[in-house]
Order: C-alpha cells, then sequence, then structure tokens
C-alpha cells in the first residue's frame, strides 16, 4: 500500500511539473468578481438634470423636411421611397460623388418634386446641419461616418435617422445616448428588418402570447458579399467595407438578425441583454476568393483579413432568455438572417427553412396551407395599414418602404418611435462586445445598460398608432 501511494505521488508530481513546464505564462484570471462576465465599458453616471428617452414624444411636425446624406445604394433608394410618402418634402441631397446627387435629383424630377439643394463637399454634412429648415438628418453614408453626423445632427435640433450599424465602438454608442438625451431628439437606427412581414407577424402573435414564454431566439446576417466587397468598381465606395473585415474579428453586422428578436423579448421594455460570449472561425473565404480572383500574387490575395468567416455570439438576458446571433458574409452560402423565435407553447422561423410549430403538435411544422392561414391571421395592423403600398413602392419586399413610412408617421403625429436609441446603441455595441470576448476566447463579455436602469419602466414594445 505504501508503495502504492509514493508512485501516486511520483506521478502527481511528474503531472504538474509537466503542467508547469508547458506553461510558458501563468492563466490571467478574471478581475473583481471572479469568473463572472467582464465589463469592458463603465456605465458613465447620467448627467445632471438629463433623463431618459423611453418612448420619447416630441411636438409633431405636419411636413417633414428631409435631407439625405449619403446617396449610394441605399440612400439613392431611400430618396426614391420618400418620394412616395405624404407628409414629406425633401430638401437637400448630398454625396461626394456628383453622379450620385445627380441620379437622386432626377428621381425627383421623375416623381414630379421640386428639385433639392445638392452638395457635394465632403465635409458639406455639417452645413445641411446647421441649415434651419431641416427636420430630419437620413444618413446612409459609409459605416465611420454614422454616428458623427447622427451626433453632430440632434446638436444642432435635428433628429436622426442613421443605416445601420449606428456606430462602431460602444464610445459611439455612448455618444448617441447622452446626445438623444441631452437635446430631447430623436435617434432611430433604420433597421429596416424589423419590419420585414414575416418578423412583423411573429412579433405579433408573440405579443399575443402564441409561442408562450419566449425562451430563446436567433438571428443572423449570413450574405455572401465577397463579390461586392471586392469590387472595385464601386460597389462600396472606396472600397470600405472590405476595410472593416481587414480590420476586425467579431460580429461586424449584427442588427439585421438581432433588431426583430430584440424586439419580440422587450428589450428595455421589461428586459434587457445582460452578457454574452462570441467565437470565430478562422478567416479562409476572404483569402481563397482573393487569390482565386485576383492571383497568388496580387495585392488582395496578401493583405491580411482579420474578421473570422463564421462569428457565432450568444447573450443572455436579464430575465433569463438566450439569443443566439451569427455573422457570415466571406462563404458562398444561401442569404439566412434565421429569424427564429422559440418558446413554451411553440416555434417559428423564416430561414433557411420557413416554418411554424404549435402545440399540440409542435413535433413538426404545420402544413403550408395552415401557416399560411395563420400569417394572415396574425398579420401585424402596420402590414395591413401599408402592405400593399410597401409592395409597390418596393424596398427589399416592402419592408424598407414600411420602416420610412412608420418613421414619418410618428414625427408628423408627436408619437414615440418604433426604434430608439436605445435600440441603436445596444444592437450596435455587440459589435465591439463580440470583438472583445472573441480576443479572450470567447471571455463572458457585460453589456451596457444603455438605459441605466430606465428599461423597466415599460414592460412590452410598442408600436404606437394615434
Amino acid at each position: 500500500m505504501k508503495s502504492l501511494t509514493t508512485s501516486f505521488r511520483v506521478l502527481a508530481l511528474c503531472f504538474l511539473a509537466t503542467v508547469a513546464a508547458n506553461c510558458t505564462t501563468p492563466p490571467t484570471l478574471p478581475g473583481p468578481g471572479g469568473f463572472g462576465a467582464r465589463e469592458v465599458s463603465p456605465t458613465p453616471p447620467r448627467p445632471p438634470g438629463q433623463t431618459d428617452v423611453i418612448e420619447l414624444r416630441c411636438p409633431p411636425i405636419e411636413t417633414v423636411r428631409v435631407a439625405f446624406i449619403g446617396l449610394g445604394m441605399r440612400g439613392s433608394e431611400a430618396v426614391n421611397r420618400y418620394s412616395y410618402i405624404e407628409g414629406v418634402k425633401i430638401v437637400a441631397l448630398c454625396d461626394v460623388v456628383p453622379a450620385n446627387v445627380e441620379k437622386a435629383q432626377n428621381v425627383l424630377k421623375e416623381r414630379g418634386l421640386p428639385k433639392a439643394d445638392g452638395y457635394t463637399g465632403p465635409d458639406d454634412w455639417k452645413t445641411i446641419c446647421q441649415r434651419n429648415d431641416v427636420d430630419l438628418v437620413y444618413v446612409c453614408t459609409h459605416w465611420d461616418l454614422h454616428t458623427p453626423i447622427a451626433v453632430y445632427a440632434m446638436e444642432h435640433g435635428k433628429h436622426a435617422a442613421v443605416e445601420v450599424p449606428a456606430a462602431l465602438t460602444l464610445q459611439q454608442c455612448w455618444q448617441l445616448v447622452e446626445t438623444s438625451e441631452r437635446t430631447r431628439k430623436h435617434c432611430m437606427q433604420l433597421e429596416n428588418c424589423n419590419y420585414d412581414f414575416f418578423e412583423m407577424a411573429t412579433l405579433n402573435m408573440a405579443q399575443k402570447g402564441l409561442f408562450g414564454q419566449i425562451v430563446h431566439g436567433e438571428g443572423a446576417y449570413i450574405h455572401d458579399l465577397r463579390g461586392m466587397n471586392f469590387d472595385e468598381k464601386g460597389s462600396y465606395w472606396q472600397m470600405w467595407r472590405l476595410r472593416h473585415n481587414q480590420a476586425r474579428n467579431g460580429n461586424l453586422y449584427p442588427t439585421h438578425g438581432l433588431g426583430p428578436i430584440c424586439h419580440i423579448m422587450n428589450i428595455h421594455r421589461g428586459d434587457r441583454m445582460e452578457y454574452l460570449v462570441s467565437i470565430s472561425s478562422n478567416q479562409f473565404g476572404m483569402t481563397e476568393y482573393a487569390r482565386e480572383k485576383f492571383g497568388e500574387t496580387s495585392d488582395y490575395a496578401k493583405r491580411t483579413y482579420q474578421c473570422g468567416d463564421m462569428n457565432t455570439t450568444v447573450v443572455k438576458t436579464q430575465g433569463g432568455k438566450t439569443i443566439m446571433v451569427q455573422h457570415d458574409v466571406a462563404n458562398p452560402r444561401p442569404y439566412s438572417r434565421i429569424h427564429m423565435v422559440s418558446g413554451t407553447k411553440g416555434f417559428a422561423q423564416k430561414w433557411p427553412l420557413q416554418g411554424i410549430a404549435l402545440e399540440p403538435s409542435a413535433h413538426e411544422f404545420m402544413p403550408k396551407d395552415k401557416m399560411d392561414a395563420l400569417l394572415a391571421q396574425y398579420e401585424h395592423p402596420i402590414v395591413k395599414e401599408v402592405g400593399e403600398k410597401a409592395k409597390k413602392v418596393g424596398g427589399h419586399g416592402g419592408m424598407d418602404f414600411i420602416m420610412d413610412y412608420r418613421l414619418v408617421y410618428c414625427l408628423r403625429n408627436g408619437l414615440p418611435l418604433d426604434e430608439d436609441v436605445y435600440d441603436a446603441a445596444e444592437w450596435s455595441s455587440l459589435i465591439e462586445l463580440s470583438e472583445k470576448s472573441v480576443e479572450n476566447q470567447g471571455m463572458p463579455v457585460k453589456v451596457p445598460d444603455f438605459t441605466r436602469g430606465s428599461w423597466q419602466k415599460v414592460k412590452t414594445v410598442t408600436y404606437f398608432h394615434k
């Protein structure tokens, strides 16, 4: 027995010695709080006299005077959609590419609308924000200018509507929140996917209790963008999106999949995102594509692309729910935002196979005819109101038009917007938060409470109507 004990001790000491020999540096342990989620962006105290903007109401605007800044793919399409919305006057068009401004002017001409003031200087957006005849600044530039323009617009008394993502860093997220609270101006992130017909139907179903208690949701941005990212002719002005894939590793575009799920889960209206973990695969697709398209010795093939092909981020909410969000723009896969909702009474999913399953027969999707009847039964009231016109005007099947219609409707009637500045900050914050987690092998990271506790003031998302 003694010899066995001695042998065990010898083996144990050998094991420890081997471990020590292979540990070049001691393991890094979490800071205060033990093994809990790491706080990477402490919540600053709200400045004295400043209050939250939960369900912010502003004075009604009879005719919403709009200035568009950035007239590439998204901006030019927005000008066309706004030309169909009642109660709108387009007063300014701005882009550093003069041809884009001219193209937008032609849209107004074809629609029988007055010519807008045109701007083409790199800093002309500041001049536009300083004008006295602008109510809403609509930002469709490259990502780096989203927050600077939105903040400047609010500081000069304008409401801001900004394309996704609204912010690239946690610092920018806080800038948007602080500016909106201080100026009492709206800042809406233009998350069009919240207005997809299926997404709106599932929101209505969830609010009517069809799925029971919501437990889990999934969203994604899976979209093969290799051809556009490497398009030297201008899919993205000066290939700005490619530069982000070179420089960052995380979920660079989380809001399309995340937004609809957050509204279904009442994020910052009764619940909040508490912490997340995130991992990325290695990068394969961008380098392989560059080598095949431009050659092994080309500049693009030699570049380093930091962003892993597939990022998977999992969020835990204060109320115990979970959300999974994915990002992949570097592989040949069919487009998918997933949009999956799972509850104690049922399940719905849009991609890759659209289906709904409800108790008592939730082991398989219901037949298509029954699903279509259910979707018609739970068609969202806003879709009933404007859906047919949205389909005719277009914009990703009509959801873009509904988004714009709702923004103008709320401004004209002095109602809270469907998407507020906290949505913009929370959803965009996953970019840097996922990066921090990826950098630290999936370390749990706290999601800041951008409402500073005000998420408990209301209990559900409301799309207001007069």
